[in-house]
């Protein structure tokens, strides 16, 4: 799945070099944005009592991105457990990567105020799957 935009002034620093938690925001908008291609807006999950809250994450920076760049991330399913997948993203400018990185995230349903991860559906894990490795 691709998530397309343009960096913004405001993503960058006093060097005119984006600031690098902005690759963790742009990896969360890029699953966001993936789920939403499945079908299974993260919107919507959430109405249902259900969140994909994060419990690890990465980025590899190779190069930087400046203000006006545009930006393609890749993402797709690296790994998927009962309850758990692991996202990948690659940060690309002009086709070339400028960044790569994972989250790891747990299918979750709301309790009250606690999140307790439960089974990811049969029909997610299908439409997920079909996601492994096509980067």
């Amino acid at each position: 799945m691709e998530y397309r935009f343009k960096v913004s002034w405001g993503d960058t620093d006093a060097a005119g070099i984006v600031f690098y938690p902005n690759f963790y925001k742009w990896m969360d908008k890029a699953s966001h944005h993936f789920f939403s291609t499945l079908g299974c807006s993260t919107s919507q999950l959430f109405k249902e009592k259900i969140g994909l809250p994060i419990i690890e994450a990465k980025c590899q920076f190779h190069s930087p991105l400046l203000f006006d760049d545009d930006v393609c991330i890749r993402s797709s399913i690296e790994e998927l457990r009962d309850k758990a997948f692991k996202i990948q993203h690659q940060f690309l400018k002009e086709g070339i990567k400028v960044a790569e990185g994972y989250e790891i995230r747990i299918w979750a349903k709301f309790h009250g105020e606690n999140l307790k991860a439960v089974p990811i559906p049969e029909e997610v894990r299908r439409k997920m799957m079909k996601t492994q490795m096509t980067m």
